[in-house]
């Protein structure tokens, strides 16, 4: 089976380096159009079943990545909802860095042992995305594909398992607004890796835009 993993398109938040978390910031123009140029890149592939995180940012990313006519196939898990944030939602990493400079350096340098205030700690992220990737798979045969829509830190947990690396190694790799991650095996506990933090459908190669509030 195949496992085309993307992140959401831009939003306000993102370009400003506020962190969202839960709450349910909407594309920018900008994300619509990396969204857009997302689904023409996949016009032409085959997907056989789609999920999202109910969060507007993402479920609209994947609306606009599957195009009208498949639009119906896509169904949403809470289990891909973005990381609690907790008290740094909304915030400017700057605000956060004044406010409280030492958990925001364990999170940049140990983020595997940070428990967002208020929030989720990565450990849990990690069990409720898996299972809910784990649910989306049930079923899909040797040639089908799965899409699924989710977010930065549900991107990554995810694929630091497949990679099998440890959370603490969450900052090795990127995930840019509308990336595309390739998974591929048998089933779920035997994924490889085929292509990590693919934008080339909306930018250059050395042109990605680097948000700095997760």
């Amino acid at each position: 089976m195949r496992i085309l993993l993307a992140r959401h398109g831009e939003t306000p938040w993102n370009a400003e380096g506020r962190y969202q978390g839960q709450e349910d910031i909407p594309l920018s123009p900008v994300g619509e159009k990396q969204a857009r140029l997302l689904g023409e890149r996949l016009h032409d592939v085959r997907i056989d079943r789609a999920i999202s995180s109910p969060l507007g940012r993402a479920y609209r990313t994947a609306q606009l990545a599957l195009g009208e006519l498949r639009a119906e196939m896509l169904t949403t898990d809470a289990g891909l909802m973005e990381i609690a944030h907790g008290t740094w939602e909304g915030l400017l990493a700057s605000e956060i860095g004044a406010r409280d400079p030492d958990l925001l350096r364990e999170w940049r340098e140990s983020p595997d042992t940070v428990q967002m205030p208020g929030g989720e700690s990565l450990h849990q992220v990690y069990t409720r995305a898996w299972q809910a990737l784990a649910w989306a798979c049930e079923g899909l045969g040797p040639q089908d594909t799965l899409l699924v829509v989710a977010h930065d830190a549900v991107n990554r947990v995810i694929l630091c398992r497949v990679l099998g690396i440890p959370f603490s190694r969450l900052w090795t790799f990127r995930q840019a607004p509308t990336t595309l991650n390739l998974l591929e095996g048998d089933d779920i506990d035997r994924l490889e890796v085929v292509r990590l933090n693919d934008c080339a459908h909306h930018t250059a190669f050395f042109g990605e835009a680097v948000h700095r509030a997760l």
